[in-house]
């Protein structure tokens, strides 16, 4: 349907009408123009009721692994992962994707990993970000800029320079998950799905000068938890596609495979989604997460340090594997995951640095897997190396089906992870997520923690691991055993040392003191919280 057309249904139809809190200033229409606020009124209207049931089967499915359930791969759906099928295709410049960087999409990040030495960048509205709403509109200013080249920025402090090269990396965004709301968005006075607006928002006002750039609207779609999950986002991309009257599978989409039960879904997700994905990703550090999650109430599933959850762990490198196996099978592309380490100044620390990235990065390779991320361009020279040795001339694995491994199943999938649970690592998380919890609050999802770039997902296995300790009263390496009390007695003591590490000035005008209180109560509730972004998301702007 022809936008002029669209926007006279919108006009006659009031139940459609968006409203913003704030309102939106002369300053916000370069952004929210009104045929953008059309759109959004429009895609809103047509698909949050079904957000709303894919949600309550989340708990519902939820409800039965706290009672004992495992998963496995669904009997219903067998006809799908045993006939022959393949993806749409996959666009000539995500063909090559041996190296992405991703990053929150404020103005000098932007410029610096689109320079980067890099394949894609993926501007992150999601894990890596705080939504404040000015933040919001200020990323998407900076992403639609960057995509017309007219972005550049001045340092104040330095003043340096900032502009995009002439050779840049490829553009993909990715929106924030099904479970979230932005609350400065209204539809008949409730708050509108924020993944409705982001993905509205950034198509509406790119998608022309992608495809005239010779790219198009690629997205990341995050925290997928079943294959109904894909089929709604296969039918908002088929409706922006119909909107505009474009091509079926202009939208190209990578799915982020990182919660347990989509795990189990692969072939189906791919499947609803053919006409749109072209590749998955193993989104490592949320998988942890969900994994807690998800065996929250199984006391022979802990796990142990987050520090010793590596991708050579056999629940993992399984979960590698099958996501390549899956992938190839059917022409997508399979990406590795994130290497959260940061460049240190230290020579001897930033050559353990390194080798880190070398083994990791070697072990993904190994596996077949198309590409890998990294959170720092200092860092992208090393992990592309890597892939650079094993791929040549080849610009992807898709050749590498790994048909002769023998079939994972869903006892190497669920596996429990072997490692010592301690008060040093319990101790670490502590500060970890009580220090991201205070920057995420304070408008900033993206900070450089103890050599490594925490973002929410780091921080939701920090605080979720201690929760489940002390849920089964878990016994320590020490012989110390996790109770509530001993949990903040120990809160209490860190908050003393990060005191100390920040300064008394810097930690008396931050947000400590409202941090360790969510920490407190993500950490000791009688229930685990889904999203610590849940919790916080009440003291932003």
């Amino acid at each position: 349907m022809a936008l002029q057309q669209q926007k006279t249904l919108h006009e006659k139809n009031s139940e459609t009408k968006l409203s913003f809190v704030p309102l939106i200033t002369k300053k916000d229409t370069d952004v929210l123009t009104e045929d953008a606020i059309v759109f959004l009124a429009t895609l809103v209207s047509r698909f949050t009721d079904r957000i709303s049931s894919l949600l309550i089967e989340r708990e519902t499915r939820q409800a039965c692994f706290d009672s004992g359930s495992l998963l496995d791969f669904l009997p219903e759906t067998e006809d799908i992962r045993s006939t022959a099928w393949t993806i749409r295709g996959i666009p000539h410049d995500l063909q090559d994707r041996r190296l992405e960087i991703t990053g929150p999409p404020d103005r000098k990040m932007v410029i610096n990993a689109l320079n980067a030495n890099v394949n894609v960048f993926m501007a992150d509205f999601e894990d890596s970000f705080s939504p404040v709403w000015k933040s919001i509109l200020e990323g998407h200013r900076n992403l639609t800029d960057a995509i017309n080249r007219t972005i550049a920025f001045e340092d104040i402090a330095t003043g340096k320079q900032y502009q995009l090269n002439d050779d840049t990396a490829v553009l993909m965004c990715r929106v924030r998950g099904l479970h979230l709301k932005e609350k400065h968005v209204l539809l008949n006075g409730i708050p509108i799905p924020a993944v409705l607006f982001d993905f509205g928002l950034y198509f509406f006002r790119n998608y022309k000068a992608l495809l005239e750039n010779g790219s198009g609207p690629y997205f990341y779609l995050p925290k997928l938890q079943a294959h109904q999950e894909s089929a709604w986002w296969n039918d908002v991309f088929n409706f922006a596609e119909d909107y505009f009257d474009l091509p079926r599978g202009t939208i190209k989409a990578t799915v982020l495979i990182e919660t347990l039960p989509a795990v189990f879904e692969m072939e189906e997700i791919l499947f609803h989604l053919k006409d749109h994905v072209v590749a998955m990703n193993c989104g490592r550090w949320d998988y942890i997460f969900s994994y807690i999650k998800t065996f929250r109430n199984h006391s022979d599933r802990v796990l142990p340090d987050r520090q010793v959850i590596t991708m050579e762990k056999p629940f993992l490198n399984a979960y590698s594997r099958l996501l390549i196996q899956t992938c190839h099978r059917r022409g997508a592309m399979a990406m590795g995951g994130m290497a959260a380490f940061i460049p240190s100044k230290d020579s001897v620390k930033n050559a353990w640095v390194l080798d880190k990235i070398q083994q990791d990065k070697s072990l993904e390779v190994k596996n077949g897997h198309d590409g890998t991320w990294v959170a720092h361009p200092g860092l992208a020279d090393t992990a592309k190396n890597v892939f650079d040795l094993v791929l040549g001339d080849r610009k992807n694995q898709l050749d590498i089906l790994r048909e002769q491994d023998a079939p994972i199943t869903a006892t190497e999938l669920l596996a429990p992870c072997k490692g010592d649970c301690t008060e040093k690592g319990m101790r670490h998380n502590i500060r970890v997520a009580v220090k991201y919890i205070e920057a995420w609050i304070s408008g900033n999802g993206c900070v450089p923690i103890y050599g490594l770039m925490e973002d929410a997902a780091t921080a939701e296995i920090s605080r979720a691991s201690i929760w489940q300790w002390i849920r089964h009263q878990k016994s320590l390496s020490n012989g110390k055993i996790v109770t509530a009390d001993f949990f903040r007695t120990c809160l209490a003591e860190e908050m003393l040392v990060l005191r100390k590490e920040l300064g008394s000035d810097v930690f008396n005008s931050g947000k400590y003191h409202q941090a360790s209180s969510i920490m407190e109560k993500l950490t000791t509730g009688d229930e685990l919280a889904d999203f610590l972004t849940l919790s916080g998301y009440e003291f932003l702007e």
